[in-house]
C-alpha cells in the first residue's frame, strides 16, 4: 500500500484521523469466515467531522434493523456540524435516518425500485453519480463510490489533490452519470393483474406505436385511472415505461448485433431519427453510435 503522508505535507493539508467506528468490538462475517475489529465505538465517538456510510447486503429491512442503534449516533453527528456520506446501497442507511427527506439521493440503479417503496420522501435521482445537498452526500452504484470520495477529497482538500489521487489510483475524475450502466428491469412486484397485463402487452409489442388511450381501452379503465394505477405499480408513467421499454431493447441490439442506428430504430418502433436519438441519450446518457461502441466490440471492428 502506498505512503501517501509525504504529499499531504507537500500539499499544506490538514490531516484526519480516519477511523473504523462500530457498535461492537468485533464484527463477525461469513459464518465467522472472517472478522472485523472497529477501531472506536460510536459511543466513544463524540464529534466527527465526516461520517461515511458504507455499502450494505442481504435483505436490506433485515440489515436496516440489525444496524437501527447506529441511526441515532448519524442524526446526532450531522446535527453537531459533521457531514454525511452513504456509498451505494449505504443510501438504505442514510434514509432511515430521516435525513434525507425531501432530499435528491444517488443509490445503485439496480435498488432503484425498493429504494422509492421504502423511501417515498427521498427524491431518488436515478442517473446521478453524486448528490450533495446541505451537508449529505451519496453515490450511485458499485465503483461510483470512488467518485463521492473524490468528491470529499477536492472539497476539503482542493481540486490539486483531487486530481492527484484520481491519478494515482487511475480513476476517473469528474464522471457524473450512471446511465449507461443502467439496465430497466419493470417492476413487476405488485399484485395489480391488469396493469401487469399491460407491462407485458408493452413488452410483447416493441414495434407497435403503443399510447396511453390505447392501453386504457384495451384493458377497460378510464385513462387517469389507468395512469394512477400504472405509476402506483410500477414507479412510472406509461409513457415512461413505454419509452424505457424500448430504449432497454435498443441497447441489447446496440450491445449484440451490427445493425445500424436506424435499422435498431425501426425495431423498436421508432420512425423519426431525431425524436430517437434524443430519447436515446436522455436515458443512456449516450448517442447511440457512442453506447454501440462502448459495449459492441464486434460492430466497432467492423467499422474501423
Amino acid at each position: 500500500m502506498l505512503d501517501h503522508s509525504q504529499y499531504l505535507t507537500s500539499y499544506n493539508t490538514a490531516e484526519y484521523l480516519v477511523q473504523l467506528v462500530g457498535m461492537t468490538k468485533q464484527l463477525k462475517f461469513h459464518t465467522s469466515l472472517f472478522h472485523i475489529h472497529p477501531d472506536a465505538l460510536v459511543e466513544e465517538v463524540n464529534q466527527a467531522d465526516v461520517v461515511i456510510i458504507p455499502a450494505i447486503g442481504g435483505d436490506y429491512k433485515t440489515t436496516l434493523e440489525k444496524n437501527k442503534a447506529l441511526l441515532p449516533w448519524i442524526v446526532q453527528q450531522y446535527n453537531q456540524g459533521a457531514e454525511v456520506a452513504s456509498l451505494c446501497t449505504g443510501a438504505f442507511l442514510l434514509a432511515s435516518t430521516g435525513l434525507l427527506n425531501g432530499k435528491e439521493c444517488s443509490c445503485h440503479w439496480n435498488s432503484a425500485g425498493l429504494f422509492r417503496e421504502m423511501f417515498p420522501e427521498v427524491m431518488l435521482v436515478d442517473g446521478r453519480i453524486v448528490t450533495e445537498q446541505q451537508g449529505l452526500y451519496s453515490s450511485g452504484g458499485a465503483t461510483s463510490y470512488w467518485n463521492l470520495l473524490l468528491h470529499l477529497v477536492e472539497k476539503h482538500a482542493g481540486r490539486e489533490m483531487a486530481i492527484m489521487a484520481a491519478k494515482i489510483y487511475a480513476l476517473e475524475i469528474d464522471r457524473k452519470s450512471q446511465s449507461p450502466f443502467i439496465m430497466f428491469n419493470g417492476q413487476k412486484k405488485h399484485e395489480d393483474e391488469p396493469i401487469k397485463q399491460a407491462q407485458e402487452f408493452i413488452e410483447h409489442n416493441l414495434t407497435e406505436r403503443i399510447s396511453v388511450e390505447d392501453l386504457s381501452d384495451r384493458f377497460a379503465i378510464g385513462r387517469r385511472h389507468f395512469e394512477r394505477r400504472f405509476k402506483k405499480a410500477t414507479n412510472n408513467t406509461p409513457l415512461e415505461y413505454i419509452q424505457r421499454v424500448k430504449m432497454e431493447a435498443a441497447k441489447k441490439q446496440l450491445e449484440s448485433s451490427t445493425k445500424n442506428v436506424n435499422e435498431v430504430m425501426y425495431e423498436v418502433g421508432y420512425t423519426d431519427t431525431k425524436a430517437f436519438r434524443n430519447m436515446f441519450k436522455k436515458i443512456t446518457g449516450l448517442a447511440p453510435n457512442e453506447y454501440r461502441s462502448k459495449y459492441n466490440k464486434e460492430a466497432s471492428v467492423l467499422r474501423s
